[in-house]
């Protein structure tokens, strides 16, 4: 399926001179999002999953169902404060500034075999981070996943030496 035609550009958002990718097409069309999801699934067959970590927002999306079709468990990774249990947090730089992202301290156990789900690779920030969270806690990072990959931004320097997988380039 050509799914590039369910992406949308939006110019200037969240702020001047960035151009957004806009997934809600993709989720608004029953096939397109089924074949979105199964083409992850496969990006990630026949690898041992024990959790599915998931940023948010738009990684929230997806990253649920990957983890009940891959029969693991959904860690949400959210911003700053908005997590009510103990939590461990990191601050990184993202395109157009900082940010901070959390996890519940309980969410990830020692050697437990995480796939990092989110829905853009733009600069590698966010996953980047969230990698972090994860192997302090004990966790081994199998994959990240993305829906989409802005190959022009280099985030997959930023993830090494992580294998990643990514269902769609710009």
């Amino acid at each position: 399926m050509d799914f590039t035609k369910y992406i949308r550009d939006v110019e200037d958002f969240p702020q001047k001179g960035i151009l957004f990718k806009d997934i809600t097409p993709l989720l608004q069309n029953p096939e397109a999002m089924k074949s979105a999801m199964n083409g992850l699934l496969k990006m990630v067959e026949h690898q041992k999953i024990d959790k599915v970590v998931g940023m948010e927002s738009r990684g929230f999306f997806f990253a649920p169902i990957l983890a009940m079709r891959l029969n693991a468990g959904f860690v949400p990774v959210r911003k700053s404060g908005k997590l009510p249990a103990d939590k461990i947090s990191h601050t990184y730089v993202l395109e157009y500034g900082t940010d901070t992202l959390e996890m519940h301290s309980d969410s990830i156990q020692k050697g437990d075999k995480v796939l990092v789900h989110d829905d853009v690779l733009a600069t590698g920030g966010t996953a980047s981070a969230t990698c972090e969270l994860i192997e302090n806690l004990g966790g081994i990072v199998v994959q990240c996943n993305f829906l989409i990959e802005l190959d022009f931004l280099k985030g997959r320097n930023r993830l090494r030496p992580y294998k990643i997988a990514s269902l769609l380039h710009y």
